[in-house]
């Protein structure tokens, strides 16, 4: 399965957007970890705007983010969301609800809530019409949002923006689900080489017999280790610097996800 990069969006702790980052990634500039602002998306009407919670407002920064760096308009691409888990402070929340003696589900906590949230508020905040789908592989995510994005590309025939955002839980779920990090990745992917494309990959699911490939800087491995999104980075940093490279993504079910980079 071979496609093409046009652009790409990031967001986490001390990567503060694609542009900036590019050089963290390649080992050039330091690390500095340090919040990520998410503040609410200004492109949403005033009520959804309220709405929104972290992980809403993460996946939209960093779909837009992918979309700063392209002339293609977001109403017209099909979409892939994939994260591990969602909105886990909403979860908390009803949690609580359910276990106290008003068990009254807030109707928008409800909403936001289901794991296609993020979709529906971005198809809301950039008019967009076109299928999206929203998955979830727990450690996994990433490299199945990617597969599907691609299957969809080549497939479809058309340009497909791939959307992954991972953040902690609040306790008691941390827990039992322990995430570091707030990290937001998108690709814009298309079928063919373009004026815009700089990268090109191809997939390939093998059987796990090697380790996934890892970053060199500690605290980038840290990130990639400790959040399903951050698996993205090893791609990230072949995407930033391209040339003729091979990332290995751990994927399900003891497979790996080979993924081919190839410069333009």
């Amino acid at each position: 399965m071979r496609f093409f990069v046009e652009s790409v969006g990031l967001l986490g702790p001390g990567l503060a957007g694609w542009q900036a980052s590019r050089a963290v990634l390649l080992g050039t500039a330091p690390h500095i970890s340090a919040d990520v602002p998410l503040p609410a998306p200004e492109l949403l009407p005033a009520a959804e705007r309220r709405r929104t919670g972290l992980p809403v407002r993460l996946a939209i920064a960093a779909g837009l983010d992918a979309l700063a760096h392209s002339t293609r308009r977001g109403d017209t691409l099909a979409s892939v969301f994939t994260s591990s888990g969602g909105d886990g402070q909403v979860v908390h929340e009803i949690c609580e609800t359910l276990a106290g003696a008003e068990r009254q589900v807030s109707p928008t906590r409800f909403h936001n809530s289901v794991h296609n949230a993020p979709a529906g508020y971005w198809s809301i905040a950039l008019r967009a019409h076109p299928a999206s789908t929203s998955l979830c592989g727990y450690d996994w995510s990433f490299a199945a949002g990617l597969l599907e994005a691609g299957a969809q590309c080549v497939v479809e025939r058309a340009a497909v923006l791939l959307v992954s955002y991972d953040l902690p839980y609040p306790e008691p779920l941390h827990s039992k689900r322990p995430l570091e990090g707030v990290v937001g990745a998108a690709l814009l992917l298309v079928p063919e080489k373009t004026r815009e494309a700089f990268a090109g990959i191809e997939l390939k699911i093998e059987p796990r017999v090697t380790a996934p490939t890892k970053m060199e800087r500690t605290s980038l491995e840290a990130l990639r280790a400790r959040n399903p999104t951050g698996r993205a980075l090893p791609l990230l940093r072949a995407l930033a610097a391209p040339a003729a490279t091979t990332i290995l993504l751990e994927y399900l079910s003891e497979n790996t996800l080979r993924v081919e980079v190839e410069a333009l």
